[in-house]
């Protein structure tokens, strides 16, 4: 019977890893969109959405009379939360953490969580247990001391301990919590032009290779997880200088098979499209060129955030001559890359945050600009809100996009039922 018991468990087992990677595999082996076809499932796209970009795509495609190859329209996506669920950078922030994948000296990993941030206190929310607002430097001492154990100690780094082994430890919990607790509060307190290029300075002394490579299995993990929000607290039994802190981080990704079936169908239709992400450009082009997530985008065509690299090496300093790609500095990349080679902007641009507020207003070529509605408020939220109230009208300048955050689905509407909640909205 127990023989049975495990034979049967084996080929169930089997099943699943045969049905999850047919599921993974699936969009990079079905059947090309038919040439000059428009298809969006009409099951997760607002209808008016449909029909806008339908109508866009027989304005300019390629069998419109007034197309020429020599002048193709494009689009451009944003990438995180717009063309997956989810952010791919932060996740890799928390793989990196959980594998203890870094190759920083203690040193090194101390200069480089304060490197170009100021000193002094974060912002009100930013306390500890007990109450107390916390400062840079109390949480950075106890990760020096924190990353000081791991890596004496862990088989990966100078040590013997296997990875189990050392997740267990007080010291690699309170590592996780107040590490990723940092990510929030550098970025919350001194924005993200600190924020953006300080994370990815944890890559430093890695290859191009290694990280693409953590890129992937990161991917792979989080497209395998539920989405869920988790909070993290660090140990009572090691307080540190910070004391005991709590920060939460939302785990799993899915893919956007709706933005993959536009992407492909503007590409059939005759269009170029591009990527423009504030993660690290390498790390968003594993998941946007890998033909086993289904986006098929030319790798030359995703444009990211960059490091300064010995070689194929990174090292813990932003790129002197590329600009940062975020907010404003997405819509200078698009000029200096895009619009000094073609002459013109963009026909469609898609994207859900403050960081592609400008890219999706600055083109005067742009026709759609398609915000996924997040439900924020700030610059997008009054992107989102012209959407609300043009949504009558028979050409607007942007359009909403609903999705419900629990299935990462989109859904057929312009409102949005977000994480934790029971009713869906049109507006932050």
């Amino acid at each position: 019977m127990q023989e049975n018991k495990q034979a049967r468990r084996g080929f169930i087992q089997g099943l699943v890893a045969t049905a999850a990677g047919a599921a993974l595999m699936t969009p990079a082996l079905a059947k090309p969109v038919a040439a000059n076809a428009v298809y969006l499932d009409s099951a997760k796209w607002s209808p008016r959405n449909r029909e806008l970009i339908a109508a866009l795509i027989a304005k300019h495609g390629n069998t419109s009379k007034s197309y020429s190859a020599k002048r193709k329209p494009y689009a451009v996506f944003d990438w995180d939360n717009t063309s997956i669920m989810n952010d791919c950078e932060e996740a890799l922030l928390m793989y990196q953490i959980n594998h203890l994948a870094f190759k920083l000296t203690p040193a090194e990993f101390s200069a480089t969580i304060r490197q170009n941030v100021p000193a002094g206190n974060f912002t009100a929310d930013y306390k500890n247990a007990a109450g107390k607002q916390l400062d840079l430097e109390s949480v950075c001492t106890d990760l020096d001391s924190d990353y000081a154990y791991l890596h004496a100690n862990y088989k990966g780094m100078a040590g013997g301990r296997s990875l189990e082994e050392i997740i267990e430890t007080a010291q690699f919990q309170d590592f996780r919590a107040k590490l990723y607790f940092l990510y929030e509060a550098v970025n919350d307190t001194h924005g993200v032009n600190v924020g953006y290029p300080w994370v990815i300075y944890f890559f430093a002394n890695m290859t191009v290779a290694e990280v693409s490579a953590l890129a992937e299995a990161s991917n792979d993990a989080n497209l395998g997880m539920s989405l869920t929000k988790t909070k993290y607290t660090s140990p009572t039994s090691l307080p540190g200088v910070a004391g005991v802190i709590t920060t939460a981080h939302f785990h799993g990704i899915r893919l956007c098979t709706e933005v993959a079936t536009l992407m492909d169908t503007f590409r059939q239709n005759g269009f170029d499209v591009y990527v423009s992400t504030a993660s690290l450009e390498d790390v968003v082009a594993v998941f946007a060129s890998n033909p086993k997530y289904g986006y098929h985008v030319k790798r030359e065509n995703v444009l990211g955030l960059r490091l300064e690299q010995n070689g194929d090496v990174y090292k813990n300093a932003y790129r002197k001559d590329w600009p940062l790609n975020w907010g404003p500095g997405k819509t200078v990349v698009i000029k200096r890359e895009l619009v000094a080679q073609k002459g013109y902007g963009p026909v469609f641009v898609a994207g859900d945050s403050d960081g592609d507020y400008d890219m999706l207003r600055d083109f005067t070529e742009t026709e759609i600009g398609l915000v996924v509605n997040r439900l924020k408020k700030g610059k997008i939220g009054e992107l989102s809100k012209a959407a609300a109230d043009a949504a009558k009208e028979a050409h607007p300048r942007f359009v909403l996009q609903g999705r419900q955050e629990s299935t990462g689905n989109w859904v057929p509407v312009e409102t949005t039922l977000k994480y934790g909640k029971t009713a869906p909205a049109l507006l932050g």
